[in-house]
Formats: C-alpha cells, structure tokens, sequence
C-alpha cells in the first residue's frame, strides 16, 4: 500500500494585531483545513485537558474550577523568563502531538495558524511562511481597542515577538491585513495559486 501523501504545510503567523486571526479565517473561507494553535491551547487547558495536570504541578495557583485559568497564568509568567521557559517546554510537545494529528488527516494544504512561528523555531517545520501584517499605527489602534489591554502589557508582548519587518523578510508570501477585507481575500487567493502550481511542479 503506498504511503499517504503529506499535505503542503503552510504556515501562517504575524505580530499581535496585524490581522492574523482574520486572514486564517480567508483561507478557511477558501476551503483550507486550518490548524488554530490557539485554539488547541484553549482545548489542553480546559477541564478534563492534557496539559491540566501538568500545568497545575508546575503552576499551582493557576488552576482554578479544574482548569487552567490562563489569566491567572498570563500574571505568573509574564515578564519571567524562567517561569515563560517552563511552561512552553510542558506545552509546546502537547501542541505538537495534536497538530502532528490534525496534520495526518489531510493530504492536499493545511494552513497551521502559530502566533510564535519564528520565535519557536516552527518555521523549519513547514513548506511556506504567510505573514500577516499591517502598519504599526493600525497595529497599536486594533491592540489598545482589545478588552483588558493596557500599553504597559502590550509593549510587553510586543518585545517578546520578532519585530515585524524581520517576520516580512523571512516569509514567503505577505498578506496586508490594513486595506480592508475584500484585498486581503484577493491576496490569499493570489497566494494558494501560487502553492498550487508549486505542487503540480513538484
């Protein structure tokens, strides 16, 4: 029986509020299976998640109801590197586990949505970077209106991210997420054409 062909890895990231959520929903709409590293964390922290236990040892104070309370776990970590350190080396082969999952249910394209592409080293991991981006006025704007966001706490997630002209150097493919909806959608389109030919050349 020959081995089941692997799927073109595209993976997509971007600086907090340049539109990455938004443009993961595009290629959705375009009918590409979408891995939401996010989403995938929500599902290990919840009551009854893998990482539950593993969180909790490391973490008492962070579980609250049986679940990982992730505010109570942003204060813990947040500006501690060491603590930081900590968690992702509990999460990440976690998150790894189930995307390797996700991953071998499909066979064309599949488009990992990962917040910390580069700053994890997940580059290496796939066929080709998408980056979203946006000018860093609109960035600011699109953070600051985020409930419970201050300045203080977004120049701190800001500074543990590869700055985004670096992230726009190392892609493949940028999407510009700041001149309306209708443009974006034309980019991505533009982008899985490309990819496609890519793979009929292959």
């Amino acid at each position: 029986m020959p081995a089941k062909a692997k799927p073109f890895l595209i993976g997509l990231t971007g600086s907090i509020g340049m539109g990455k959520s938004q443009t993961a929903a595009l290629f959705a709409e375009a009918n590409i299976p979408v891995y939401d590293a996010d989403a995938a964390i929500q599902k290990l922290y919840a009551r009854g998640g893998a990482g539950v236990d593993a969180v909790g040892q490391a973490f008492p104070g962070a579980i609250k109801g049986g679940a990982v309370d992730r505010a109570a776990l942003s204060q813990m970590v947040l500006g501690n590197a060491a603590a930081l350190a900590k968690l992702e080396a509990l999460v990440h082969p976690l998150v790894r586990a189930d995307r390797d999952a996700f991953i071998a249910g499909h066979d064309e394209i599949v488009l990992l949505d990962i917040p910390l592409l580069f700053e994890t080293g997940g580059a290496s991991d796939v066929d080709a970077v998408v980056v979203a981006s946006t000018d860093a006025d609109t960035q600011r704007a699109r953070v600051l209106s985020r409930p419970g966001m201050t300045e203080e706490k977004f120049t701190t997630l800001h500074a543990r991210q590869v700055p985004d002209a670096q992230k726009r150097a190392q892609a493949d493919y940028v999407v510009e997420t700041g001149q309306g909806l209708d443009h974006a959608r034309d980019q991505v389109k533009m982008i899985l054409a490309d990819i496609r030919k890519k793979i009929a050349h292959a």
